[in-house]
């Protein structure tokens, strides 16, 4: 069964910067879209940003808009989160998702990572 993979997580200070990746085994999900959504203590899981299979469309969730930046490398089929100027209320557990269309909910994903957490530091 194809699988998504997060890495890159950690603590950082507040104003500091991480990269997430997403890997997905062989070619699989290479043409989906894929998208990260955030979920912090005793909140919903929430759309942070989405690219398109071909990366030439983005969107982001206002939250992180100006401050993340989603790419993906279809070579190696990874996806990426750059994530700057971080704040205490970015911390969470950050997913990668999949899915054949461009979509901010997470009903329109069936294919999920296992998670990895972003904490920051005030």
């Amino acid at each position: 069964q194809a699988q998504l993979e997060e890495s890159g997580g950690g603590l950082v200070e507040g104003g500091g910067s991480l990269r997430l990746s997403c890997g997905a085994s062989g070619s699989a999900f290479s043409t989906y879209a894929r998208a990260w959504f955030r979920q912090a203590p005793g909140k919903e899981r929430m759309f942070v940003a989405v690219i398109n299979w071909s990366g030439t469309q983005t969107y982001y969730g206002d939250s992180v808009k100006g401050r993340f930046t989603i790419s993906r490398d279809n070579v190696n089929n990874t996806v990426y989160l750059q994530m700057n100027s971080l704040k205490p209320e970015d911390t969470a557990i950050y997913y990668c998702a999949a899915a054949p269309f461009m979509g901010r909910g997470t009903n329109e994903y069936r294919a999920w990572g296992q998670g990895t957490q972003v904490t920051v530091s005030s």
